[in-house]
């Protein structure tokens, strides 16, 4: 049962090629008061933000097999999808000055869950 109760549910798209990783990012994004939806790539991720109008939120890895990595993934997402938010999360990679959109967030793997579910939580209020 979700933390946070959201009159209208947003969706979130959590990438990561890691299936467990992904999956438990699903329920953190659940936990959060999302609706979760998983992508192994940035690919998949950018065809479920063309067919899914709920989704806010962008939770990404940055080390992803693909067209592109996680930091590519969060610049073309703000592009041609501004209002959506954007975290980040690496254990190997951290951003460098130029890497993350304004306004995004990035955690380091092994992340908190409780900081990861309140700031998916704030980003949607």
């Amino acid at each position: 049962m979700s933390r946070f109760s959201l009159s209208q549910r947003f969706g979130a798209v959590i990438v990561d090629d890691n299936t467990l990783l992904m999956m438990d990012a699903m329920d953190l994004a659940e936990e959060a008061g999302l609706v979760s939806y998983g992508a192994r790539n940035a690919d998949e991720a950018i065809r479920l933000l063309e067919t899914q109008s709920d989704i806010r939120i962008l939770f990404t890895d940055v080390q992803m097999s693909g067209s592109m990595d996680g930091y590519r993934l969060a610049a073309t997402v703000r592009e041609r999808w501004p209002l959506v938010r954007i975290i980040v999360t690496s254990g190997v990679r951290p951003p460098q000055a130029d890497d993350l959109p304004e306004d995004s967030l990035f955690f380091f793997k092994p992340y908190p869950h409780n900081a990861v579910v309140d700031a998916m939580a704030q980003m949607t209020h």
